[in-house]
């Protein structure tokens, strides 16, 4: 498993640990509007870091928790996995690359999500080598489009995905390194983490 560092971040794969800090996160039902439409349960936070747990064994990739540098506090999650059509069903490798975030009320609008999402990207099509990245919301998620847009990632049209009709946005390896090349975002690094 590997954590990752942003300038005001460190992206750490879920934990038991993290489980009141994501709790109190996907317990707000203004964060999970866009996401599942209502609140999540504490035992429903519990199984997800499990099979998150499982997910990064099988897989190699798939969630962390944002933990502020200074405050050493939960603000946010965000995930490398694999799409798929309907929400009941594994993950499958072959599947495309999505890169997902949230974060808590009392950090939105401060960057963190670009921040986050611009880290998980790098780590992507660096170290996983992917081909491209996809990114998914709902049509009416105007904060999230507007991060996958700050990224360089294009507009696809509403496709169906987690048995839903999302907006999808798409970048190639090419894209992000040309997009990437002049730039001078935060810097990043790759933390191996033992086992």
């Amino acid at each position: 498993m590997t954590v990752l560092v942003s300038a005001r971040l460190q992206l750490v794969p879920f934990a038991i640990e993290h489980l009141e800090g994501l709790h109190a996160m996907n317990s707000d039902p203004e964060v999970m509007r866009f996401i599942s439409g209502q609140p999540e349960t504490l035992d429903e936070t519990r199984a997800a870091i499990e099979r998150v747990q499982r997910r990064w064994l099988q897989f190699g990739y798939s969630w962390w928790s944002f933990i502020e540098r200074d405050s050493g506090q939960v603000v946010g999650a965000g995930a490398i996995q694999n799409l798929r059509w309907d929400a009941a069903a594994e993950p499958d490798a072959a599947s495309p690359l999505e890169l997902g975030w949230r974060l808590r009320r009392d950090r939105w609008h401060r960057g963190l999500a670009t921040e986050a999402a611009r880290v998980m990207a790098a780590y992507a099509f660096d170290a996983l080598r992917a081909d491209e990245l996809l990114a998914v919301c709902h049509p009416d998620n105007a904060a999230s489009a507007a991060v996958m847009k700050r990224l360089g990632m294009q507009y696809g049209g509403v496709q169906t995905w987690y048995g839903l009709g999302l907006a999808t946005y798409r970048i190639t390896a090419g894209q992000w390194q040309a997009a990437s090349a002049g730039a001078s975002g935060p810097t990043t690094r790759v933390v191996p983490e033992r086992t």
